[in-house]
């Protein structure tokens, strides 16, 4: 069995510009197990989907000891790399962040996207503020001695429509990106941008590799390589489509 260490620098050297790394997010064993039977290179959570399978709502409404539970299960369930989305880190202080941090790698995991915005509150936190967070969790990541991926997350293109996404949000989202990568990160997350000018300005400016996720109003994958994204990934959108299908087909049984 490959150790956790290896999995993780596998994991690291997925992530290129201009060859992205698919990840098609799953929540529990079963999704996991199917993902890789498929061909997937690693697996992902994603924080909407695990909540929704457990019958919760997203935004760390879901215990952190039953995530853990759920992703100790993934990770046991396949020998890829696993990465798990923690949300704030269960939080706000950097020391609660460190110790979510250090609870997740004792179950595997080799990566974690970790957001900016204040969960169970509105708007972002100060670059400051992300900052020490972001901080904390690479502290913790060394003192483990697993090289785990830290995917920082901005929800600033999330925070407006898509026709409202402009060049003074992405040199935004450049300023956090910057001030992030050398707090620790590993990547960029800007999940919800979709417009190809914008989303190439971005893998332009940043160092880190950028993830964009597969939403309908964003370019395909070869575009998305095209412009530079490091990481394509799904968040919720197997988990949804696979409720609408499971209802139709309950629909359509109880005629």
């Amino acid at each position: 069995m490959t150790s956790q260490i290896d999995k993780a620098k596998a994991f690291h050297a997925l992530h290129v510009k201009g060859d992205p790394v698919v990840l098609y997010n799953i929540w529990d064993p079963g999704s996991a197990a199917i993902v890789a039977k498929a061909g997937a290179k690693a697996i992902a959570t994603g924080s909407w989907p695990v909540a929704a399978a457990f019958g919760f709502a997203d935004g760390e409404k879901i215990p952190l000891d039953l995530v853990l539970y759920n992703i100790r299960r993934i990770v046991a369930a396949t020998d890829l790399p696993v990465t798990m989305d923690l949300e704030g880190g269960y939080g706000v202080e950097p020391e609660a962040v460190a110790a979510t941090v250090t609870r997740a790698l004792a179950e595997g995991v080799i990566g974690f996207n970790f957001e900016d915005q204040i969960v169970g509150g509105s708007g972002l936190h100060d670059i400051a503020v992300q900052v020490k967070r972001i901080a904390a969790a690479a502290d913790a990541v060394k003192a483990s001695g697993i090289p785990a991926f830290i995917n920082a997350r901005t929800d600033i293109f999330l925070k407006a429509k898509p026709d409202e996404h402009s060049d003074a949000l992405v040199d935004a989202a450049i300023e956090r990106a910057e001030a992030y990568a050398k707090a620790g990160a590993h990547g960029f997350f800007a999940p919800g941008l979709g417009n190809e000018a914008l989303i190439g300005k971005l893998c332009k400016a940043v160092s880190l590799p950028v993830n964009i996720i597969a939403l309908a109003h964003v370019p395909p994958k070869a575009k998305l390589a095209e412009l530079g994204v490091g990481r394509i990934s799904y968040g919720p959108v197997p988990y949804r489509q696979m409720a609408e299908w499971l209802e139709a087909k309950a629909r359509a049984a109880f005629e």
